[in-house]
């Protein structure tokens, strides 16, 4: 398995994260009700990194991949959003450094986020990790298939349209892998049961100067 695997936009590992490792992330993870927390643990941090189930198959797709930001989502009825079609484009790091191409700085939680080149983000990869089974009613995330570049946001939704597209409909241990700048939505859940994942970005490069990963 390498990089050309994503040929198609995404790789499934079905059934990749066992029973054990699940509850080391459910009890890494429980949260405080809010739409996504980021997540530093050096515990969970270490359950996602190179010597890891998920770090290793990651790092067959991009050698020497290491988890750079953790996100934990728990949507449930009550507990609800919907995001439209978009890319995500930010990275976290460790403090604000004023270094020509990234912008758009913004303090979320106790980590400094900003939007770097476009070419940092080419070679990113984001998993999905669920923690909860998840279907088109709890949800689940839709993406479009193929690695668009980056797409202005106004243009996001004819963009996607445009491509094949697909409802990630996943079991509890499933992980999804896609590439940073794939097009992506989710609905609203119209089930009570929650709908976990952890969603995790990873680099195999440094950044320039000065900047540091925020996890590392």
């Amino acid at each position: 398995m390498d990089r050309t695997d994503l040929v198609e936009g995404r790789v499934w590992l079905r059934g990749l994260v066992g029973p054990g490792d699940l509850a080391r992330f459910d009890a890494l993870t429980e949260g405080d009700g809010r739409p996504g927390m980021r997540q530093a643990d050096p515990a969970l941090v270490a359950l996602l990194g190179e010597g890891s189930v998920v770090g290793q198959a990651v790092g067959r797709l991009l050698p020497g991949a290491r988890p750079v930001r953790i996100v934990s989502f728990d949507k449930r009825v009550g507990r609800n959003w919907a995001l439209p079609w978009h890319q995500d484009r930010v990275i976290a790091v460790r403090e604000r450094r004023d270094v020509p191409g990234f912008g758009r700085w913004s303090r979320k939680g106790d980590m400094w986020h900003c939007e770097p080149p476009v070419e940092v983000l080419a070679r990113m990869l984001f998993v999905r990790l669920h923690l909860d089974d998840q279907d088109a009613e709890t949800g689940a995330m839709e993406i479009a298939l193929g690695e668009p570049g980056p797409v202005p946001v106004a243009e996001a939704a004819a963009r996607a349209e445009a491509l094949p597209r697909e409802v990630c409909v996943a079991a509890r241990g499933d992980v999804l892998v896609l590439p940073m700048l794939t097009l992506h939505r989710s609905g609203p859940s119209d089930r009570e049961t929650p709908r976990r994942v952890l969603r995790v970005d990873y680099a195999a490069e440094g950044l320039p100067g000065g900047l540091e990963w925020a996890l590392g």
